[in-house]
């Protein structure tokens, strides 16, 4: 296979550094099934750093679905500047919980509100973590999310939801600067028949107040019939949302866009190392302009692929 003509070296992208990393942090929560348990990721050096909450997926696996998955997106971004936190929401695997008690199966309140638990308590992570002391800019704070975090982190965006009761649960938080999304769920009204059995609470999904500034990152073969009949299904929240909105159509690329929920992991349909750079430096490069308007990383990048013969991806703004 040839090579793309833009490739992941072309995003502005500073050499690695070393990183470390703390794990478990736990926190009681009230009212909460399980602990709130975090693992935390940041460069060894270097002070004001900016912050990334990372959302997990829903997935099958026993282990990638919480802290300890995604290691090829938080070894990146922390290796390139960020403090990763990373939550295990209560509808992982790990945690065993019944997925017919309360919250469950997909514990869709919860994992917005663990987010926000973290934001919450950011001095007191501060203060737990040996080497984190006094190193965290808390006025730059982004979330990403994949899958089922993807509905997570759209909540905080300013998403809502419609629950079973016909409540209309609004979470957003103004603390989050910024969001990247991967494969996030689109039009509760287009779910399809084994979705809506299985998951209906992702009928509630309404983006029309989603207002915060995102990456809707969409593959263009990430299409699943029993979730949606709609192939663009996953780009929904780029479309039915207000601006500031950007859309970073991926091609070729399925669920799991490469890799990124972990190396090597049987689950990814698409593996591609090629690919798994891309997401991490195209995602980088994103949050970093994001974060820091000055920054020019996601504009060279913009601009690089708007020139590129054979692009791996496009860009839509709004």
């Amino acid at each position: 296979m040839s090579e793309p003509t833009i490739k992941p070296d072309r995003a502005p992208v500073p050499a690695a550094t070393p990183t470390l990393a703390f794990h478990p942090l736990r926190f009681d929560i009230p009212g909460r099934l399980a602990p709130l348990e975090l693992r935390v990721t940041a460069p060894a050096s270097g002070d004001a750093l900016p912050i990334v909450l990372l959302s997990h997926g829903h997935g099958a696996s026993n282990y990638l679905s919480s802290t300890r998955g995604y290691a090829p997106l938080v070894d990146f971004y922390a290796a390139h500047g960020f403090a990763v936190i990373q939550p295990t929401h209560q509808d992982s695997k790990t945690l065993a919980l019944d997925p017919a008690g309360p919250g469950g199966p997909l514990f869709w309140r919860s994992r917005a509100q663990d987010l926000r638990d973290i934001l919450d308590r950011l001095d007191a992570i501060e203060a737990a973590v040996p080497f984190l002391s006094g190193r965290l800019d808390k006025d730059r704070i982004a979330a990403v999310g994949h899958s089922l975090g993807g509905h997570t982190v759209y909540m905080l965006a300013g998403m809502r939801m419609t629950a079973a009761d016909g409540e209309v649960v609004d979470l957003i938080e103004p603390r989050l600067k910024a969001a990247v999304v991967f494969g996030g769920p689109g039009d509760g009204a287009d779910l399809a028949a084994w979705a809506s059995e299985h998951y209906p609470e992702l009928k509630g999904n309404d983006f029309a107040h989603m207002t915060q500034p995102m990456l809707v990152v969409a593959g263009d073969k990430d299409f699943h019939p029993f979730f949606s009949e709609r192939r663009d299904w996953r780009a929904d929240a780029y479309r039915l949302s207000p601006a500031p909105k950007t859309l970073l159509t991926v091609f070729g690329a399925e669920h799991l866009y490469g890799g990124i929920s972990g190396y090597d992991a049987k689950e990814t349909t698409d593996e591609d190392p090629q690919r798994l750079a891309d997401m991490q430096r195209l995602s980088w490069a994103y949050l970093r302009s994001a974060l820091y308007p000055q920054d020019p990383a996601w504009p060279t990048v913009v601009e690089a692929l708007a020139k590129a013969e054979r692009p791996v991806a496009a860009v839509e703004r709004k």
